[in-house]
C-alpha cells in the first residue's frame, strides 16, 4: 500500500511540476457565502451605504431635488433591486419611492408610499383610512388614485423645484416609468407640477452602477468561485477527450451552480477551435478532442451581483506536457490588449473615448483585436458607459457617451486574433473577459486576477 501511494504521489508531483497553471484552484465550499440570513444582513448594509453615501451626492450632481420612482407589482422599475432589501422580491401593489434632498445638513429624506420600510431605510406613508380586520386596526394600503393624491400631498408639503422621473430614450435602466404610470401621475398632479419634471437619466445610471467597499470585498470571493468552476470544467475531472461534448461541459457548469444554491444571468457557452477545421465543420456541440483550444463564457449570480468571465483552455495531445508556443503567444496578445484597456479606463472619460484610445494603441502595437467591454454589477450588462460593441468598433452613440465614475465595476471583454505557426498559420481567436473594480479614488484593479496561462485538460 505504501509503495502504491508513493507512486501516485510521485506521479502527481511530476504532473504539477510541468503544468503551466495560472493559479491553484480555490476550493468552493457547499455554502460559499454563508446562510441566506447572513447574506441578507450583508445586503442590507450595502443598501444603507448606497442610500447614505451615493444617493445624496448623485442627486446634487444631476440637479434632482426630488426623485420619484413609481412602480407596480411584477412591473418593477429596473432600479428596483438597488432600492430594496434582500427580502423584497417585488413591489407591493403600487409602490412609489420618493427621495427629497433637503440639503447638505439634513440630507435626503426617503419615503415609501405603499410597501414597507425596507428595514428602516424608508419612512412609510399610508392612507389615513382605518381598516379593522382580525381584531386589529391599522392604516389602509394606498391603492389606485389614492396613491397619486398622497404623492401630490408630499410635493405640496415640500415644494421641490425639480422632480426627476425615470424616462430615457438612451438607457433602458433609466426608462422604468411606464406609460400607464406616467398618465396616472400626470392626471393627478396636474400641469403645474408636471412642468417641474425632468428626466433623471444620469442619476439612475450612476446610482445603479455605484458599488461600496464591502461589495468589492465580496466580489473578489464571487470571482474566485467563478474561476474555481471554470478551472474544474476545463480539466480531466469533467472532460474526457473523444467523449465529452461542449454542451456536456455547459450543463456541468450550470449544475455546479445549482448545487451551490447559486444561479447565473445567462446560459454559459463553451466552444472549441481545432487545427484544420472550420467553425461550421465543428457544428453546434462538437466532441472535444486532444489538441483543441477551448473557450468559455460564464457568469455567476449571488447577492444580486453578477460576474462575467471568458477563459481559454487547451486539451493536451498525447505526449504533450505544455501548450504550443504559438498559442501562448496568442493568449499573450489578448493579455496585452487587456493592459491597454485597463490603462485607458479612468473616471471622467466616456466609453467612446476609452474605446478610441484603446483601439489606436492596439493598432500601433500590431494587435488584430476587438474591444467590447461593459459595466457590471446588479446587472450583467450593467448600467454605465459602453466601451464598444463587437459590431460597433467606431463607438456606441448615446450609451458610449456616458462617463465612468469611481466605485464602479467593468467587465474588460475583448479578443485578439493571431496566426499560430504550429497550426500552419491558422488564425486562433483568444477571447478573454475579466472583471475589474474602480475604487473610490478611481484606481483600477482586477476583481481577483486575470488569466495569463491556459487551463489544461490532461
Amino acid at each position: 500500500m505504501y509503495i502504491r501511494l508513493l507512486a501516485v504521489f510521485l506521479l502527481f508531483s511530476t504532473a504539477c511540476a510541468t503544468a503551466p497553471v495560472a493559479r491553484p484552484p480555490v476550493a468552493a465550499p457547499e455554502r460559499p457565502f454563508g446562510s441566506l440570513r447572513e447574506q441578507a444582513e450583508r445586503q442590507q448594509a450595502w443598501l444603507r451605504e448606497r442610500m447614505d453615501e451615493a444617493l445624496p451626492a448623485l442627486m446634487r450632481q444631476y440637479g434632482i431635488e426630488m426623485w420619484v420612482v413609481p412602480m407596480r407589482e411584477y412591473n418593477e422599475d429596473p432600479v428596483f433591486p438597488a432600492l430594496v432589501s434582500a427580502q423584497t422580491f417585488a413591489a407591493r401593489r403600487r409602490t412609489i419611492y420618493v427621495f427629497h434632498d433637503r440639503g447638505q445638513e439634513q440630507g435626503v429624506e426617503r419615503i415609501a408610499l405603499g410597501g414597507w420600510s425596507q428595514g428602516g431605510v424608508y419612512l412609510t406613508r399610508r392612507s389615513s383610512r382605518q381598516v379593522d380586520g382580525g381584531g386589529v386596526t391599522r392604516q389602509a394600503e394606498l391603492l389606485g388614485p389614492d396613491q397619486w393624491l398622497v404623492l401630490k400631498e408630499v410635493l405640496e408639503e415640500r415644494q421641490p423645484k425639480v422632480v426627476g422621473l425615470n424616462v430615457s430614450r438612451t438607457f433602458a435602466f433609466a426608462d422604468g416609468l411606464t406609460h400607464g404610470e406616467y398618465q396616472g401621475m400626470a392626471e393627478a398632479l396636474g400641469p403645474e407640477w408636471m412642468a417641474r419634471v425632468k428626466p433623471a437619466e444620469g442619476l439612475v445610471v450612476d446610482f445603479l452602477s455605484w458599488r461600496g467597499e464591502d461589495e468589492a470585498r465580496f466580489y473578489e470571493d464571487l470571482t474566485k468561485l467563478a474561476w474555481n468552476i471554470i478551472e474544474t470544467a476545463f480539466s480531466h475531472q469533467v472532460i474526457q477527450p473523444g467523449k465529452t461534448r461542449t454542451s456536456d461541459v455547459v450543463w456541468w457548469m450550470r449544475q455546479r451552480l445549482s448545487d451551490l444554491g447559486l444561479d447565473t444571468w445567462f446560459q454559459p457557452t463553451v466552444d472549441v477551435q481545432r487545427q484544420g477545421v472550420t467553425e461550421e465543420e465543428l457544428g453546434e456541440s462538437p466532441v472535444i478532442e486532444r489538441g483543441d483550444v477551448l473557450h468559455c463564457d460564464f457568469g455567476v449570480t449571488a447577492l444580486r451581483l453578477n460576474t462575467d468571465t471568458q477563459h481559454m483552455g487547451y486539451v493536451l495531445r498525447e505526449g504533450e506536457t505544455d501548450v504550443p508556443a504559438g498559442l501562448k503567444a496568442a493568449l499573450a496578445r489578448s493579455n496585452r490588449l487587456q493592459d491597454i484597456v485597463v490603462e485607458e479606463l479612468r473616471p471622467g472619460r466616456t466609453g467612446n473615448e476609452i474605446l478610441k484610445a484603446s483601439l489606436a494603441r492596439m493598432r500601433e502595437e500590431g494587435i488584430d483585436g476587438t474591444v467590447y467591454s461593459h459595466p457590471i454589477g446588479l446587472n450583467g450588462h450593467g448600467a454605465g458607459p459602453m466601451i464598444g460593441l463587437w459590431d460597433r468598433q467606431e463607438g456606441v452613440p448615446g450609451r458610449g457617451d456616458h462617463r465612468v465614475i469611481p466605485s464602479q465595476w467593468f467587465s474588460v471583454e475583448l479578443q485578439a486574433t493571431s496566426p499560430v505557426p504550429e497550426w500552419g498559420g491558422q488564425k486562433v481567436r483568444s477571447a478573454q473577459e475579466e472583471d475589474v473594480i474602480l475604487d473610490a479614488s478611481g484606481k483600477v484593479r482586477w476583481a481577483w486576477m486575470r488569466q495569463t496561462a491556459f487551463h489544461l485538460v490532461r
